[in-house]
């Protein structure tokens, strides 16, 4: 797939395609928290594979319990339909 930037109309109805996600600048994040460590790096190994099967990466981040993901097209300089897709997918498997 072939990632385009998200135009400003699409960026005003992103938020209700993928409800929990903040929509930023340049970005898009959400934090997940869980009951423990393990449930938390649990769905971080999910979210992996859905990442590595996109070729598309978080940036990210896991301190005991809790999950920050971030999302953005670096190339693109911005917020395209792949992250939108990831999110999407990501929201599927919370």
């Amino acid at each position: 797939m072939e990632p385009n930037l998200l135009q400003n109309e699409e960026l005003e109805e992103l938020a209700a395609i993928i409800p929990g996600w903040k929509i930023m600048s340049n970005h898009i994040e959400r934090e997940f928290n869980f009951n423990n460590f393990i449930e938390a790096f649990s769905f971080m190994t999910k979210i992996a594979l859905i990442c590595e099967k996109h070729n598309h990466h978080p940036n990210w981040e896991n301190v005991y319990s809790k999950v920050i993901i971030k999302l953005s097209t670096h190339d693109l300089g911005g917020i395209t339909n792949l992250d939108q897709i990831i999110a999407s997918e990501i929201n599927d498997i919370f």
